[in-house]
């Protein structure tokens, strides 16, 4: 089927475009409704847009995670590994971008602990949204960003972890440095902070099993090293490649869900009065803000044989991006889709992916989110955005602030 689309390459949906970094849905609405299965020759990918065609794309396990499998100059092998082509899959990437049976042999064991620990670390996770509101409850404006949401993701996965709370500052810095290896376009001066930061994670983390093998812990460290112990199929390099990526995933899109909420309560203020009023709507409104203003804009996978969709005839090996932001808008499934609106009920949004590779760090974002909205505006109730245009962070096929000035 032929189409004219808004756009000449699916860069022009992301935080490199001007106009997208401000509003991707300036973007993503008209290629929604008038190209929804878009080819981008320049990058060699296909983007879907609708949210049928994303959920049943992203829940289809036939497909292929890992970009080893697409064709030449396609995106997906652009965000390989090439210097560490030679390795095994498990030593060069972490699950996200991995294939079955690698994948499940892998997440299996990695999941098991980690449900185990989200599944009881409420009172944890709440004390530290405390302790950091703590923090800034005097001021009488402060940043957001810098001061709560960041805090409150990396303080909780280190806790998860084990890692000492002497050893917090420094792990701060490694884990904003890790997250400059998103940025396709950082300064020489950023990946250097990079490689700094992932040389002294990975050593940390070498460390740290090793002293939970001489003396287990009550932490997910702990877990991992008893469970490679009693017979799991995972090696100390995969752990730790895997550790690092759930700082990563985890700390950014954690610190983008509570920035954005914070926002658009902030701009919604009849909606945050219903939050205030009536406690019962937490978790709903998690899912409404993961809806409206998700942290994170695509995933993707590589087609395992030919197929059509929406009158495209697609090809085995090419590549296929999914816009999860744009199918959370979808007209088609979601009444008054450009509302943001946390009394909102029916169909689920695809903010965490879906199928075999479903966000592992979902629950987790989740119960740190409904902690921190319990509470927030409880000890906030007169908050105000400083009269300021909205920073967004130039980070590509995320969404978030770099800073959201707040004042009492």
């Amino acid at each position: 089927m032929t189409q004219t689309a808004p756009i000449t390459n699916i860069l022009e949906t992301s935080a490199f475009d001007p106009i997208a970094k401000e509003d991707p849905h300036a973007r993503l609405k008209p290629l929604r409704e008038q190209c929804p299965v878009f080819r981008d020759e320049v990058t060699k990918t296909w983007m879907l847009s609708r949210y049928a065609d994303v959920r049943a794309m992203v829940n289809d396990r036939t497909l292929w995670r890992n970009g080893v499998h697409a064709e030449e100059g396609s995106f997906a092998r652009f965000l390989l590994n090439a210097d560490k082509a030679d390795l095994p899959p498990g030593e060069r990437q972490s699950i996200l971008t991995m294939d079955d049976p690698d994948h499940q042999r892998i997440r299996t064991p990695l999941a098991k602990a980690l449900y185990a620990r989200v599944a009881k670390a409420r009172a944890k996770i709440d004390k530290i949204v405390s302790d950091v509101l703590d923090t800034v409850q005097a001021k009488a404006s402060f940043d957001l960003i810098n001061e709560v949401a960041i805090p409150i993701p990396i303080v909780t996965i280190a806790r998860i972890l084990g890692v000492d709370d002497t050893r917090l500052e420094e792990f701060r810095d490694w884990s904003e440095g890790l997250i400059l290896g998103l940025n396709p376009v950082r300064s020489a001066e950023e990946t250097a902070h990079m490689e700094r930061s992932s040389a002294a994670m990975d050593a940390y983390f070498t460390e740290l099993m090793a002293a939970r093998r001489a003396q287990p812990g009550d932490d997910l460290v702990s877990d991992m090293v008893a469970l490679q112990a009693e017979g799991a199929e995972l090696r100390d390099v995969e752990l730790r490649i895997n550790l690092q990526a759930l700082l990563v995933g985890g700390n950014l899109t954690t610190t983008d869900l509570i920035g954005n909420g914070v926002r658009q309560f902030l701009l919604n203020p009849v909606q945050k009065a219903k939050l205030v009023a009536d406690p019962s709507l937490v978790p709903g409104a998690v899912e409404e803000i993961l809806r409206y203003e998700g942290p994170v804009d695509v995933t993707g996978r590589v087609l395992d044989r030919d197929r059509e969709v929406g009158g495209c005839p697609m090809h085995k090996s090419q590549s296929v991006t999914m816009s999860l932001r744009g199918a959370n808008r979808d007209p088609e499934v979601f009444e008054r889709p450009d509302e943001f609106d946390i009394t909102r009920k029916g169909t689920p949004h695809v903010s965490f992916g879906g199928g075999a590779h479903i966000c592992i760090g979902a629950p987790l974002a989740r119960m740190e989110a409904v902690s921190f909205f319990s509470t927030f505006f409880q000890r906030f109730p007169n908050l105000r955005l400083v009269d300021e245009p909205p920073q967004w962070r130039a980070l590509p096929f995320f969404r978030g602030l770099e800073r959201l000035r707040v004042e009492a």
